[in-house]
């Protein structure tokens, strides 16, 4: 079922925070689709994939409203600014749409399992709003996202006229070149890859050790041409349906044949 093309009420969020400038560019790339209201954390709040916040107070603060567009900083992850919008904004009707980034950084392969930006998708679906995660490849605070935008439309077209099923957000990660540059578009799977080398060992001006989260990506797959992290790298888009239920249902068969619990 398709889902109508204009005057829809969106709900835009994402990890980095509501003043960086990958929110601004998905803003822009939604502006023509309907009523945008923004929800995003106060600060960057990357590797929070669905946490919440649990035992202390969340505050919700307007900094925006004009014609088109409202926009609210909340104190929390980006699954709370979900659950804040759904409780506090959108009591009466949920979003037709939720769009979550653009993420400064790849949300390709492993990196999805600790993505805030799919935390808030995977929110989203949970509400029963369609939901897409929209990740650049590159961390750079500045980064231009001319090319996101030009080809995020064009999923978003697609999308409205044959969204996922439900219970399915998609990620879509972008490479780090020029609109012209981009080879294509392709659906494909999540690839496998660790992080290692985690931790750098500082000492602070007391002479305390303390260990600072870097890693590096460890490819477990480099020569596999169907997985999103490789597609990235070589100048694709990638997109990735994602479940919400992540039960192995050939597991259950195969276990519950060979384990005994009588």
């Amino acid at each position: 079922m398709s889902i109508s093309k204009r005057n829809l009420n969106i709900l835009i969020t994402n990890d980095d925070g509501v003043k960086s400038k990958g929110i601004s560019a998905l803003i822009e790339m939604m502006r023509e689709y309907g009523e945008i209201t923004v929800v995003a954390p106060f600060e960057a709040m990357s590797g929070m994939s669905a946490a919440l916040t649990i035992g202390k107070p969340l505050r919700l603060t307007e900094l925006k409203s004009e014609e088109g567009l409202k926009v609210y900083a909340c104190s929390g992850t980006p699954a709370d600014c979900v659950k804040m919008a759904m409780n506090q904004l959108f009591t009466d009707k949920a979003p037709d749409l939720l769009v979550s980034g653009i993420n400064h950084g790849s949300n390709a392969s492993i990196a999805s399992l600790y993505s805030g930006t799919l935390g808030a998708a995977a929110e989203g679906t949970v509400y029963g709003i369609p939901s897409i995660g929209f990740s650049h490849y590159s961390h750079h605070r500045d980064t231009d996202f001319t090319a996101a935008v030009h080809y995020g439309k064009i999923i978003i077209e697609h999308y409205l006229k044959n969204p996922s099923r439900p219970e399915v957000f998609l990620n879509v990660n972008f490479p780090d070149t020029d609109k012209d540059s981009i080879k294509g578009i392709k659906f494909c799977h999540q690839g496998k890859g660790q992080w290692i080398k985690e931790f750098e060992e500082r000492t602070d001006p007391y002479g305390f050790h303390y260990y600072w989260m870097t890693g590096e990506f460890f490819n477990l797959e480099p020569e596999n041409r169907e997985s999103d992290h490789n597609l990235v790298k070589e100048g694709y888009i990638s997109i990735v349906p994602h479940k919400i239920d992540t039960t192995d249902y050939g597991e259950i068969e195969r276990l519950s044949g060979l384990w005994s619990f009588n």
